[in-house]
C-alpha cells in the first residue's frame, strides 16, 4: 500500500495515531485505537493496517513490543490531505490585545515572537524587516547631555525609531536643525540602502569638495542609519521550550538548535525562502534541507506592509506539534502583524 493509493480506512488509522501521539507523547498500540469511537475497528484490523502504514513508511515501531510513531512521511501525509482547519475557531482578540497599532515596528516584532511562543508553547520567530524595504520619510535631531544626539527616524508610513549618536562635541538645537532639514530634502522617500550606498559614496568624496556642514550632516546620517542595520535579523522567543523536547528530540541536536539561535544566519536563509510564499509554509523534519531541523518542524507565514512581503514570522517544535494550533496561530499573527504594521 504506497503513499498516493492509501485507502480511506487507512488513512482514518494514521489520523487517529497522529493525533494521538500529539497529545500524549506516546506510540500508539492498537488497543488504544480501537477503544477510540472514530475508527470503529477491531483490533485484528488495526494490526493489519498499522502494519501496512509501517510497510509504506508512515508509521514505526520504536522498540519491537511499541506501539506505532509517525514519521517525518506520515506527517507530511496528514497535514497535506488529513488535517481539516477552522481559522474561524481561533479568536483574533488575544492576539489583538498583544499586537498594539501604537507599538513602532521593534515592539511589534517583539511582541509578536513573544507571543507566538507563548500561544503555541513552541519557540516564536519574526524576521526583521530588511533596510532595503524601508522608506525613510523624515529624521530630526535632538540635543542630549554628554555629547549626544538623539535621531528620530520615521520610518514607512509611522513607525517612528529612536538612535542615540555620540559625537565629537556638543550641538545646540539650531546647529543640528539645518544637518536634519539637508537631510529631509535630500533623502526622504527613499529606501535605507539606497540612502546608505549614497552616503558611502559621498564620504568617499575628497573631503576638499565637501564643506563642513555637509560633512557633518553626512556623518550624522551615517552614524543613525548604519544602527538601524545592527539590530538582529531574526527576533527568537521561548529558546527554553527546546528543553521540553529532550524526551523526542537527540540532546546533541537540541544543543545544534540552540547555537543556529545564537547564530542566526542559518535560520535566517531558511527564514528568507518562505518571504514571498503564499499562505502558510510548513518544513517537517529535513524537509528544509537544514540538518538541524531532522527532529523538529517549522511553520511560517509571511506578514507584509501595504501589501509587500516585509518579513516572515513562525514558531518551531517537534515534529509531533500541535499543526492545527499552530497553523491557526500562525496565520492569525501574520494578519494582524500586517494590519498594525506601517
Amino acid at each position: 500500500m504506497g503513499e498516493n493509493v492509501i485507502n480511506d480506512r487507512a488513512k482514518g488509522i494514521l489520523r487517529a495515531v497522529i493525533e494521538q501521539y500529539i497529545q500524549d507523547g506516546q506510540p500508539v498500540a492498537s488497543k488504544a485505537l480501537a477503544n477510540n469511537e472514530t475508527v470503529s475497528l477491531s483490533s485484528a484490523t488495526i494490526r493489519n493496517v498499522m502494519a501496512d502504514l509501517e510497510a509504506s513508511g508512515l508509521v514505526y515501531a520504536p522498540h519491537t513490543s511499541a506501539g506505532r510513531v509517525p514519521t517525518a512521511k506520515g506527517y507530511r501525509l496528514f497535514v497535506d490531505t488529513l488535517l481539516t482547519m477552522d481559522f474561524d475557531s481561533l479568536s483574533p482578540l488575544e492576539i489583538e490585545r498583544v499586537l498594539l497599532p501604537s507599538q513602532n515596528s521593534q515592539g511589534l516584532i517583539q511582541s509578536a515572537s513573544q507571543l507566538l511562543s507563548g500561544m503555541t508553547r513552541q519557540v516564536g520567530l519574526v524576521t526583521v524587516p530588511s533596510p532595503q524595504r524601508l522608506v525613510l520619510r523624515h529624521i530630526e535631531f535632538l540635543p542630549l547631555s554628554d555629547k549626544r544626539v538623539l535621531a528620530i527616524l520615521v520610518l514607512n508610513e509611522q513607525d517612528v525609531q529612536n538612535r542615540i549618536i555620540h559625537t565629537e562635541k556638543a550641538y545646540s538645537a539650531g546647529a543640528l536643525e539645518p544637518i536634519a532639514n539637508y537631510l529631509n530634502e535630500r533623502f526622504a522617500g527613499k529606501e535605507l540602502t539606497q540612502i546608505r550606498q549614497q552616503i558611502l559614496d559621498m564620504m568617499a568624496q575628497a573631503r576638499s569638495d565637501i564643506d563642513s556642514e555637509m560633512d557633518l550632516a553626512i556623518n550624522m546620517a551615517n552614524e543613525a542609519l548604519t544602527m538601524e542595520n545592527d539590530k538582529d535579523d531574526v527576533v527568537v522567543a521561548g529558546e527554553a521550550n527546546l528543553l521540553n523536547m529532550a524526551n523526542f528530540v537527540d540532546l546533541g541536536k537540541i544543543r545544534s538548535l540552540f547555537d543556529v539561535f545564537a547564530e542566526k544566519q542559518s535560520l535566517l536563509h531558511l527564514l528568507d525562502r518562505c518571504l514571498q510564499a503564499d499562505g502558510v509554509q510548513i518544513f517537517i523534519g529535513d524537509e528544509s534541507g537544514h540538518e538541524f531541523l531532522g527532529d523538529c518542524s517549522l511553520v511560517t507565514a509571511s506578514y507584509k506592509i501595504n501589501g509587500e512581503a516585509m518579513g516572515v514570522l513562525g514558531v518551531l517544535g517537534p515534529t509531533h506539534m500541535n499543526y492545527r494550533e499552530a497553523i491557526s496561530i500562525v496565520d492569525v499573527t501574520a494578519k494582524c502583524l500586517s494590519s498594525n504594521l506601517r
